[in-house]
């Protein structure tokens, strides 16, 4: 299929690395692309070779990459507030603690990436997914929230099964239907090479921000018709952890949870092919964007990311397929990135998040980012050597209350206003099982592979990664007291925390592993 013819006050350190990186001077602004797709942990990454030949090949890998609350809208918000949730007050998909709704009622997106780089001289761009729930009644479908010069995003219909939609593109609604070519992925793929090709023929020559934002591989994760008999034959992970079958140490919402059935495994295995199917239709798209930057003679000056808002787990500890938990599987994403002066090949396994990309954003466009950022620029991670200090644990926060899934709506007998449809992520039984504040915690991923949480309820989990990579024993109850005491500590001074105090925070080495431990991780 033809896409073209498819219709319609940063930190001192950050700066002194950016102009390490030999970047163009102030008049040749660089081009920011960040490709951010939905719902992919970071085991999927390995199955897009093009993506990994055109950016990490070309430029850095994140290794140890994350997201610090697995849940669509509050990461989102987080990309591009650059704050934690506790700090932004979205914790869900929906009003009252989470959605568009809260993001606009609050005035949040008064204040964004877009609306620093467009004061900054950025032509600004979304195409795809802004936020859970947009547009609501109180805007109306032809809204566009401040920053934006260019806006193409879903208003309507069912965007996340890739047909029978609508978007607001720039101030007026354009549908679209059933047939194979209009299958969103390829449309947006479409639109963001219009936007790349205007861009290179601006005659004002601004730099571009675009935030390219794709649903796939998000469920029911629909390919292009192009991929349907691809890739039949591939298989459900089965880690060790999956269908655990001793979860006694788990906090107590989880031991609820019965061994998954051979039908909710068999669907959960469906599943995973279409997302397997979506992975060649995402790597594809990856090919064609950078195409396009290299045919218009823009990739040169150009920042391109890939990332994901958040990981997916498939049975691991039981759990049926879905999201916004503690572990690995869901809290671990990709990030590479390649760019003007980063050297190709390189690996970072220092802890980066999405926290951390507002920051960035504004470090390479030369803007200054406000007081109230809590994440960090990872400009000075780009290029050797590495910052004498860096973050030695991440925050990591759960949703509040109903994370916003259609099944949890629906079990609590709650509704979302018209418009679009959200979609069904999470399992409703296992939902009903995890009522607020069951689930609710706050914990650590450290920078010595640990994940240590502290539940509302009283319950705590506590993993060392090396000796137990799959999360199988909750070492809490017999983790090192003085380890146990100062992860505590660590947690209390940064769960609150805003801004500077809490990048300080973070850089306090949270203990480390025990000797005994150390010894044993082979």
């Amino acid at each position: 299929m033809n896409l073209s013819r498819v219709s319609w006050r940063l930190l001192v350190p950050a700066a002194a690395a950016l102009a390490a990186l030999s970047m163009p001077a102030a008049a040749q602004k660089p081009n920011i692309l960040y490709i951010l797709v939905d719902d992919m942990e970071h085991e999927l990454y390995q199955y897009m070779p093009k993506t990994k030949r055109l950016i990490e090949d070309q430029g850095v890998l994140f290794d140890q990459n994350f997201t610090s609350l697995s849940l669509c809208c509050p990461s989102r918000t987080t990309t591009l507030r650059g704050q934690y949730s506790h700090n932004t007050g979205i914790f869900t998909n929906v009003w009252p603690t989470g959605g568009f709704a809260k993001f606009h009622a609050d005035g949040l997106e008064n204040s964004t990436i877009a609306t620093w780089l467009q004061r900054g001289g950025y032509r600004t761009g979304i195409i795809g997914k802004y936020l859970n729930g947009y547009p609501n009644s109180d805007v109306g479908p032809l809204y566009i929230p401040p920053g934006w010069n260019y806006w193409w995003v879903p208003n309507g219909g069912t965007p996340y099964a890739q047909y029978n939609y609508s978007v607001n593109f720039n101030g007026r609604t354009v549908s679209y239907g059933n047939t194979a070519p209009d299958h969103f992925n390829d449309v947006a793929t479409a639109q963001a090479v219009s936007f790349l090709r205007e861009s290179a023929k601006d005659p004002a020559k601004k730099p571009f921000f675009l935030f390219f934002t794709p649903t796939l591989p998000h469920a029911p994760a629909t390919p292009p018709k192009r991929y349907k008999n691809m890739l039949l034959d591939v298989k459900l992970p089965r880690k060790p952890s999956f269908n655990e079958a001793d979860i006694s140490d788990k906090p107590r919402w989880l031991r609820k949870l019965p061994l998954l059935t051979e039908d909710e495994i068999a669907r959960m295995q469906t599943l995973y092919v279409k997302r397997r199917q979506s992975m060649l239709a995402l790597d594809d798209m990856v090919e064609t964007l950078v195409n396009e930057l290299q045919a218009s003679g823009q990739l040169a000056n150009t920042y391109v990311f890939f990332s994901s808002d958040n990981g997916w787990h498939q049975g691991e500890h039981r759990l049926p397929a879905g999201k916004s938990r503690l572990y690995e599987e869901d809290i671990r994403v990709p990030l590479s990135v390649r760019g003007p002066g980063i050297p190709a090949g390189r690996v970072v396994r220092k802890l980066s998040a999405n926290v951390d990309l507002a920051p960035t954003f504004a470090a390479l466009g030369g803007v200054a980012a406000p007081d109230f950022v809590d994440g960090r620029s990872l400009v000075p991670l780009f290029k050797g050597p590495n910052p004498a200090t860096w973050r030695q644990a991440l925050l990591l926060e759960s949703h509040t209350g109903l994370a916003g899934e259609a099944s949890e709506l629906a079990s609590a007998g709650a509704t979302t206003e018209p418009g679009l449809l959200e979609p069904d992520d999470m399992n409703a039984n296992s939902a009903a099982l995890a009522p607020a504040p069951a689930h609710v915690y706050r914990g650590l991923r450290t920078a010595f592979g640990s994940t240590f949480a502290l539940f509302d309820i009283g319950d705590a989990e506590y993993y060392d990664l090396y000796l137990d990579p799959y999360q199988m024993q909750n070492r809490y109850s017999t983790m090192n007291a003085e380890l146990r005491t100062a992860l505590t500590n660590q947690l209390t001074a940064m769960r609150n925390a805003s801004g500077a105090a809490l990048r300080a925070a973070e850089e306090v080495p949270a203990g480390r592993r025990p000797a005994a431990a150390a010894a044993g991780a082979k």
